[in-house]
């Protein structure tokens, strides 16, 4: 039996061996103020004589750029990590599940000794792939409007309007998993991949790692002994939390981490594990074109400001005498400011003094429910023009028309990975594990970098302005470039 391990683009070949593996975690969570539960580094060492992967994934919003870990992270954990191991910085991926808590400032240092932990576990382990389904914790942000355009859900923001609604997008409710047990048949590690936004756990809650840490913690208390569960994010760039804009009860994260960790359980335990030599890891540097049409889009952005201003009709009403109207209007449209017998009264005698009034007050309400509409529109309009512009001075700034992005490959059994260091869109994902060869081929974002937002081309031209599409630093080429190597990598493995 021969395999082959692809380090860079050069393909080496492997010989027969065991191979081992590795596991540990280290606490990472900043307590410098309230905390609900804790954040962690994870390490999972996977190598056999002629290769080595180091998986680490960290509780943490992303890989330098934004949040609490910067830009110098990666490279630190790198050197230090080639200085120690002799690890080639291409075979280190290094994953964040996108939940907003803080870390320690020294992650950098905890996450090495995470490693150099699971790299002293090595054994020899026994290896298997499967998916599991999961429907009930996720939904998509995105909101397909009537007049052809898209909106997304933010707590930044209100909801459109119902009646403008037209569909809203697909979620991905596959669960990629990676099973790893030690020759005895106990289980080491559990790698699980799911595509949702961890940004269900409120703040007044205190620092937490979401619902991927309850999920976490659930599915190592079940596996028991030392197992390492380590969670994957997947193409959940416009995926959120279901319920996630409820606002008559707490957001809580906890109940979506178990029902999640219920799923995993229960399909972790139908893999069948077995000795593997396979172990396959592709890593190289891709240029994706930078946005070049900022400027067009911000001059729309802000023709649509104007007009949404330039809309806004003057009332006789505001808040505090619109709701009672309102409230009027709907429990009695035909006599909505007197009873009925007032009305019949006026009318014997031949007077119109209520209707015309009705009338005025309906035309009023009316208004101010077009200018809510339009303020809300301008709202969301704000954030996203910001963002364009925002990214449209960083990048005369740098004066590059490309930019670089890490796609990692890996293979262990017949477990498939493609890492990328963006928030893929859902339709990414579905798309690339349509299009693969294999049954259990996954692609995962936020890994080893992060570029934003990485929507698809549709909606990239979108004339809503969500923010997946504005917060988004690539040409809508970048689609079809990314999808074409990625699973001309997945074909290599």
């Amino acid at each position: 039996m021969l395999a082959v391990a692809l380090l860079g683009d050069s393909p080496v070949a492997l010989s027969a061996t065991v191979l081992q593996a590795g596991a540990a975690k280290i606490d990472v969570t900043d307590r410098s103020g309230p905390v609900n539960d804790p954040l962690y580094a994870k390490a999972l060492v996977v190598k056999n004589d002629q290769a080595t992967l180091v998986l680490v994934t960290i509780d943490v919003v992303a890989i330098g750029e934004i949040g609490p870990i910067g830009n110098e992270f990666l490279p630190n954990v790198r050197r230090r990590l080639a200085q120690e191991f002799g690890l080639a910085g291409s075979n280190l991926v290094i994953h964040a599940s996108h939940c907003h808590g803080r870390v320690r400032g020294d992650t950098d240092e905890l996450t090495v000794q995470a490693v150099r932990e699971a790299w002293k576990r090595l054994e020899p382990v026994r290896v298997g792939a499967g998916v599991g389904h999961e429907d009930r914790i996720s939904e998509n942000r995105r909101i397909r409007m009537k007049d052809g355009s898209e909106v997304d859900m933010r707590r930044a923001y209100s909801m459109p309007r119902d009646e403008d609604v037209a569909s809203v997008g697909p979620i991905d409710p596959q669960i990629g998993l990676l099973r790893l047990d030690r020759e005895d048949g106990r289980p080491m590690a559990v790698v699980y991949q799911f595509a949702c936004h961890p940004i269900m756990n409120p703040p007044s809650k205190g620092n937490s790692a979401d619902f991927p840490g309850f999920a976490s913690k659930a599915i190592e208390e079940a596996l028991g002994g030392d197992t390492v569960a380590l969670f994957l994010q997947g193409c959940g760039g416009d995926i959120n939390p279901v319920r996630y804009k409820e606002v008559n009860r707490p957001p809580d994260a906890e109940p979506l981490g178990a029902m999640l960790a219920t799923r995993v359980l229960s399909a972790v335990r139908r893999i069948e594990t077995k000795p593997t030599s396979d172990l396959k890891v592709h890593h190289e540097v891709m240029a994706l074109p930078r946005a070049e049409d900022y400027e067009r889009r911000i001059a729309a952005g802000e023709a649509e400001q104007k007009r949404l201003l330039d809309a806004l009709e003057p009332t006789n009403i505001n808040f505090k005498s619109f709701l009672p109207l309102w409230v009027q209007q709907k429990l009695s449209p035909d006599f909505p400011s007197h009873h009925a017998q007032s009305y019949g009264h006026d009318q014997s005698l031949g007077r119109d003094a209520i209707p015309r009034s009705d009338a005025d007050n309906r035309a009023s309400v009316d208004a101010y429910l077009r200018n809510l509409d339009r303020m809300e529109r301008l709202t969301r309009l704000a954030v996203n023009l910001a963002l364009l512009k925002r990214h449209h001075a960083q990048t005369r700034t740098t004066g590059k028309t490309t930019l670089d992005a890490e796609i990692v490959g890996v293979r262990i059994g017949e477990f498939r990975l493609v890492t990328f260091p963006g928030e893929l869109t859902v339709e990414i994902g579905l798309n690339l594990k349509r299009r693969a060869a294999t049954p259990f081929s996954f692609v995962s974002g936020y890994s080893n970098g992060y570029l934003y937002y990485l929507p698809t081309v549709v909606q990239r031209g979108n004339t809503g302005y969500a923010q997946e599409d504005c917060d988004s630093i690539v040409a809508p080429e970048w689609q079809e470039r990314f999808e074409t190597k990625a699973l001309a990598i997945l074909g290599t493995l």
